[in-house]
């Protein structure tokens, strides 16, 4: 094992960056070449075709048949010209990764003359086999047919590898029996019933308003690593994240590798695949190191919430296949290294209007500013009301690595609004209670009127909190770098959607009784302040002061993946789904399951992986090394040197027995834990016994462990160490 590692990093020494030349001296030349875009679509489709294309996208109606032919024959011609050989159906299942099932277009016809055929009937729906992807027993094994279904809204693309390309068609992927098995078809539900309420609420104020759009821009942090390294390290291929490992002397206490000067090959690498996401659609803008070493983030301009995350989900993939050509491999686990920073994504969150206003950016006009509050004021009381909900979203295994860290927003949910709209909030919360008359300026009466309009440099950031405003959007900071996106947007489109539901009956009802349009908004809203005031947090969020103060408000702390998934299964949960047709009460209870089972899957794997390094890899080494040091002190005696030259030798034989027999003794405690839990039938209950009984014993392993690794010749060591992980480039 130790010459596999100085094998690995001899070939690291003699890696050399790759030269990489951009397609396109600009990237708009290239921008989209690879999509099936509007452009594509008016250049091969007939015009009366096209147009009741968008027009069925526009009013989210089914598409017609002879259209879906019209699109399928474009769609075959446009592939084909571009050497696309075969189709795909991508979708999203609950592995949390992306799927497909190639076909190709080469078909016979009725006389056997090869042809290629693409049908609208093929495009439209397909069947891949269901039996084997998670589904939380809405079917048995045997049950295996599913469907995928065309989601016109987001552009097919092509993609190619090894040479061949395909072309990917964007589907939803439902069980047989119609419950979703996948995140994009309650995303897709989530966003229609988001869009209706807001569309509404926009009614008071702009009457022209005819569609409202909810936006997003991904963050996405990752490390890089050099692939021999990678290969090295059983514990990365196997779990994502090292188990053990030392921290080295220099880590990221200097700040000096955030925001510095992008290796050379690093950049290659980056211009490569900034280059392929180019090609489909994907608008990044940014990248910079991050604050880790080998951390480094990428970001994209905002676009619809739907076909954000579908570019999030393919640039993870596009990232991985560039990382492989230049002999790396990208680690999207939330917490790959011990010591140092972890990775998320950032999703910053806003609403916009088909007449081009941001509902969560303050206007210029007092009547913009409070849109604006409704807006913001309804999105805080949404996360008060449901904030362990948004918790589960962004609950897993991996994740909870990093929530509480000391780079990540803590486990407890709140609401970071900045010290300028925190006193707007508390002076509504004063002043609203002032009688008004009709002749009353109600703007200027409540200081509506002196909102700035760019709020961008009046909001300081606070990366400590896990849902901030930043000016013109919130940022929901929590989600995890490996996470899909879809699973928490849904339940932040869900829960603002609720509310802005509820906020609507509450003014129409003040209305209702005579009170002015403007003073029943207002007396809502200082409602909505008053009890979401609990969720406002202006502080740091790292602080044990402020775990303190959660508790004292109410807020719940929920530290581990297991009880965190218990809020999507209370009745408010399923009441609130249900209501807005998300969810049904077995789609619900199937996720539940599912992640429930994932969380225990992969600390399973990560025990077994542990108990196999620490017993066959590290007591083996370190035992060798004990032997050495043993007769080295047999030497000195033979001598006749005394003790005392020897006695330094002694205290390390013992201390190597001591930790050996530390290791060996919660290994063989861990995994006899491990086979009582497994005979657990209960899902939730066997979930939170490896959260209890199994991962705690991570700890005491890896503590001895890394104390050997300080002892053990560096020459002997089996293991890739943090130092080269982190500094090899």
């Amino acid at each position: 094992m130790a010459i596999l590692r100085f094998k690995a990093l001899e070939l690291v020494n003699q890696r050399t960056p790759i030269t990489v030349v951009p397609a396109a001296a600009r990237r708009s030349d290239s921008f989209g070449q690879n999509v099936f875009n509007l452009e594509a679509m008016r250049a091969t489709m007939p015009g009366d075709y096209f147009k009741k294309l968008q027009s069925a996208i526009k009013q989210g109606a089914t598409v017609e048949h002879n259209v879906a032919d019209a699109v399928a024959s474009a769609m075959k011609t446009w592939a084909m010209a571009k050497g696309a050989t075969h189709y795909t159906h991508w979708f999203q299942p609950l592995t949390g990764s992306t799927a497909e099932k190639h076909d190709s277009f080469f078909d016979l016809n009725s006389d056997g003359r090869p042809i290629e055929n693409f049908k609208g009937s093929a495009l439209v729906q397909q069947e891949p086999d269901a039996s084997s992807f998670p589904n939380g027993g809405i079917r048995n094994t045997f049950e295996a047919r599913g469907y995928t279904a065309w989601d016109p809204t987001s552009p097919a693309f092509i993609i190619e590898t090894v040479g061949a390309k395909t072309l990917c068609i964007p589907t939803i992927f439902v069980a047989y029996t119609g419950e979703a098995l996948d995140y994009k078809a309650p995303l897709l539900k989530s966003l229609a019933v988001l869009e209706r309420a807001a569309l509404d609420v926009c009614q008071y104020f702009d009457k022209d308003v005819s569609r409202v759009n909810t936006t997003l821009g991904i963050e996405q942090e990752y490390f890089l690593v050099d692939k021999a390294l990678y290969d090295a390290r059983p514990d990365l291929v196997m779990t994502g994240r090292t188990l053990f490992g030392h921290a080295p002397a220099k880590g990221q206490q200097l700040d000096d590798h955030y925001f510095g000067s992008i290796p050379a090959r690093v950049h290659g690498f980056m211009l490569e695949f900034e280059e392929e996401a180019n090609m489909l659609g994907i608008p990044l803008r940014t990248r910079h190191n991050e604050v880790a070493p080998n951390q480094f983030e990428c970001a994209p301009t905002f676009e619809d919430a739907n076909l954000a995350i579908d570019h999030n989900q393919l640039l993870m993939d596009v990232m991985d296949r560039v990382a492989e050509r230049h002999n790396f491999k990208v680690l999207l686990h939330e917490k790959p290294y011990a010591g140092v920073n972890g990775s998320g994504k950032h999703n910053n969150w806003a609403l916009s209007t088909d007449t081009g206003v941001n509902l969560l950016a303050p206007g210029r006009r007092p009547k913009e500013n409070l849109q604006f509050l409704a807006f913001f004021i309804t999105t805080i009381q949404a996360v008060h009301r449901y904030a362990d909900l948004l918790r589960a979203s962004i609950a897993s295994a991996s994740n909870d690595h990093r929530l509480g860290a000391n780079e990540a927003p803590p486990a407890i949910v709140s609401v970071f609004v900045g010290s300028m709209l925190d006193s707007v909030l508390d002076e509504l919360e004063r002043t609203a209670k002032l009688p008004l008359d009709k002749g009353d300026n109600i703007y200027l009466k409540l200081g509506i009127d002196k909102i700035p309009a760019i709020l961008l440099d009046n909001t300081d950031r606070n990366r400590t909190s896990p849902f901030a405003f930043t000016g013109n959007k919130f940022e929901f900071r929590a989600v995890g770098s490996s996470a899909n996106c879809s699973s928490s947007m849904t339940v932040l489109n869900t829960i603002v959607a609720d509310q802005l539901i509820d906020f609507k009956e509450a003014v129409d009802s003040l209305i209702d009784q005579g009170k002015k349009k403007e003073v029943a908004i207002v007396e809502v809203l200082r409602e909505y302040v008053i009890s979401s005031k609990a969720i406002r947090f202006e502080g740091n969020g790292y602080s044990e002061e402020w775990k303190q103060e959660a508790e004292r408000r109410g807020l719940s702390n929920i530290a581990t993946t297991p009880q965190a998934l218990d809020a999507l299964v209370r009745e408010d949960a399923a009441e609130l789904f249900a209501r807005h047709g998300i969810f049904s009460e077995v789609e619900l209870h199937a996720r539940h399951e599912i992640l429930l089972e994932e969380y225990q899957k992969k600390i399973q794997i990560e025990s077994r992986v542990l108990g196999d390094l620490a017993v066959n890899h590290v007591i083996p080494t370190a035992l060798a090394y004990q032997t050495k040091l043993v007769n080295n002190v047999r030497g000195l005696r033979e001598l006749g040197l005394d003790d005392e030259h020897s006695q330094v030798t002694v205290d390390m034989i013992k201390n190597i027995s001591r930790y050996v027999a530390t290791i060996k003794t919660n290994v063989d405690e861990m995994t006899e834990a491990r086979k009582q839990a497994n005979k657990i039938g209960d899902a939730r209950e066997l979930a939170v016994t490896y959260c209890e009984k199994i991962k705690p014993k991570f700890d005491p392993i890896r503590r001895a462990v890394d104390k050997l690794e300080r002892m053990v010749a560096d020459e002997d060591w089996p293991l890739v160490k943090y130092r080269e992980l982190l500094f090899s480039r």
